[in-house]
């Protein structure tokens, strides 16, 4: 169970900001870390672009400097209205991830960044299958989130963290197998690589074929 940290942290932007510059050490530093997702991508001034679960626009600030065509998705007026102060110029919609308003294969590239552990299990699915749904024949799910250590320092650190700042959903998504999870809604090619001692994954999967 998290501790007040947690509201605290959605509630004061700059404890946010230092929690996740810290916990970006690990992987080289901030900088580093909001960009792991770019590594393989190739987004251009037209490429339609779907923040999922922006938050207050951390990874939509990145993408804005590639693409012109950047949508950002949040459930919390909070974090859109931070997201839409911090990056003026994308677009911004409030929406659950369940049920993204936009209509079948909308999407070249639909990024979440540090979103998909707050889900529940069918929640995550569900938000997946609209992914799918929404993105073009071609397109990519980027996927950056948590996942289990195998190095006991890392895991000590993880259990710290998730005790302080998660909740039981957090321990859920590290258990989740996700390359068998997206393939079975239909993606396909999928990538994965781990950073800081296999405690953070970036995932890419690409959509191949027409949603039924």
């Amino acid at each position: 169970m998290a501790t007040i940290l947690r509201e605290w942290s959605y509630r004061y932007q700059w404890l946010y900001d230092s929690i996740s510059k810290v916990a970006a050490i690990t992987v080289g530093g901030d900088y580093k870390f909001r960009r792991l997702f770019l590594r393989d991508l190739t987004i251009t001034a037209d490429t339609k672009v779907l923040d999922l679960c922006c938050g207050s626009g951390q990874a939509t600030e990145i993408l804005v400097q590639f693409s012109q065509d950047v949508t950002g998705l949040d459930a919390s007026p909070l974090s859109l209205a931070r997201a839409k102060k911090n990056v003026p110029q994308a677009q911004y919609i409030q929406a659950f991830a369940e049920e993204i308003p936009f209509s079948d294969r909308s999407f070249d590239l639909v990024l979440t960044n540090t979103a998909m552990h707050e889900m529940q299990p069918d929640q995550l699915q569900q938000i997946l299958k609209e992914v799918y749904r929404v993105l073009k024949i071609g397109g990519t799910l980027a996927i950056v989130d948590f996942h289990k250590s195998n190095h006991w320092l890392f895991q000590a650190g993880i259990s710290i963290f998730f005790h302080l700042f998660e909740t039981e959903t957090a321990w859920q998504f590290i258990d989740t197998d996700l390359k068998q999870v997206l393939t079975a809604i239909g993606f396909t090619n999928y990538r994965d690589r781990l950073y800081a001692g296999n405690s953070l994954q970036v995932i890419q999967v690409q959509k191949s074929q027409i949603s039924t």
